[in-house]
């Protein structure tokens, strides 16, 4: 890998930054100098404006990072992650979330179209109350288990759209290996209207093992492993450990292991997501 510290586009850029500074540039110059600064050093996508406009940058600033990117051949490590290429190389994988968002070959495409098919499938079965628990009770709150990725990112989701939440499913995140964090959740819930989310891409971390082993003996305390098929779920890329816990094969939804947990909402661990706000 390319030390960019050492190329010479990095020393001119260090340079160019020591001459700004030098001169005493001011943002105010800068504007009074160019009427078009703000339309020339700023960009609109999806609705949000980045402006960066007031910041100390000149046209010689950004010619400078451009053939710094060249040089560290940042083109071919764009197009290395879009084809799936192995560029994580701590893990040796893909790092391929962008698979998730349309982008990626025919044959990946169809595998998460399928795979979101599936999970929009279900959450309008929960939602519709058509799926309901081993009473017959309809589901009124959905408890992600997890850690790190299959937590922070659909824990943090569910609380900023909160306001666009379902007024009859409550969802719950429990990650802490402390048993009475999930303790103090089911204690108010209802073993006949609940449903578990096991989030895991390896199905083995250690805190979701435990956590999950633990909902399961509370819900087998009030009925019989035939319920388990109707208040597990899994997302995972280990479908062998997941139906060890007693989860249906059905009810296993995919998580490839070229999804990195901070980039997953896209993936089938977004199911929590769309339980509490729908697909």
């Amino acid at each position: 890998m390319t030390d960019l510290t050492k190329l010479p586009t990095w020393r001119a850029l260090g340079e160019h930054h020591r001459a700004l500074l030098k001169q005493n540039t001011e943002l105010s110059h800068l504007f009074a100098e160019d009427s078009q600064r703000f339309y020339k050093y700023s960009t609109e996508a999806a609705g949000l404006v980045l402006d960066y406009s007031k910041n100390l940058l000149t046209h010689e600033t950004t010619q400078l990072l451009l053939e710094l990117a060249q040089a560290c051949d940042l083109p071919q490590a764009i197009e290395d992650m879009f084809s799936g290429q192995s560029i994580n190389t701590t893990e040796q994988r893909a790092a391929w979330h962008v698979a998730l968002r349309g982008s990626s070959s025919k044959d990946v495409a169809a595998k998460v179209e399928a795979s979101l098919a599936k999970m929009g499938e279900f959450v309008e079965a929960v939602q519709q109350q058509r799926w309901r628990g081993f009473s017959g009770e309809p589901i009124s709150d959905v408890v992600n288990i997890g850690i790190g990725g299959s937590d922070l990112g659909p824990a943090m989701v569910s609380e900023a759209l909160a306001a666009y939440s379902s007024q009859s499913i409550n969802t719950h995140f429990i990650s802490n290996l402390d048993p009475s964090h999930l303790d103090s959740c089911l204690a108010n819930l209802n073993p006949a209207s609940t449903l578990f989310v096991i989030a895991s891409k390896s199905f083995t971390t250690m805190e979701t093992q435990q956590n999950a082993t633990r909902a399961r003996s509370w819900l087998l305390a009030q009925t019989n492993s035939d319920a388990i098929a109707l208040h597990f779920v899994a997302v995972t890329n280990n479908r062998q450990a997941a139906t060890e816990l007693g989860i249906a094969a059905e009810n296993i939804f995919p998580l490839w292991d070229w999804v990195g947990g901070r980039y997953s909402l896209w993936s089938s661990i977004g199911i929590s997501i769309a339980l509490s706000i729908g697909m």
